[in-house]
């Protein structure tokens, strides 16, 4: 559990992982307002959508219904999924950065 702490404020420390975070918090805040104005959805289910969107998990029990709610979520998805790999990208090479130090700790005591 220590592991798991001490990766995650690894994590932190790391610029390109916090301009990351920065970049998704600011994009999926991007995508709950155009929802909350172009769809006249509520905060909670333009946040809802925006993060289902982005993870491409897709319920299916929102979608837009204007034309330019369809316009935005079409270039929401190209931008915002590119965005998530990264994010993901990033989060799997620092972790697997952090496990093979750690192998390397525990060889060299040894």
């Amino acid at each position: 559990m220590l592991f798991f702490w001490h990766t995650l404020l690894s994590f932190w420390r790391d610029p390109a992982y916090r301009s990351l975070i920065f970049a998704t918090n600011i994009f999926l805040g991007i995508g709950t307002i155009a929802y909350r104005y172009i769809e006249d959805w509520s905060w909670l289910d333009s946040l809802y959508f925006s993060v289902i969107t982005l993870t491409t998990i897709g319920y299916g029990d929102f979608s837009p219904q204007t034309n330019l709610g369809k316009l935005f979520t079409m270039a929401y998805i190209v931008i915002g999924v590119a965005l998530i790999l990264g994010f993901v990208n990033t989060l799997f090479l620092h972790y697997k950065e952090e496990v093979t130090k750690k192998r390397n700790t525990k060889k060299n005591v040894k």
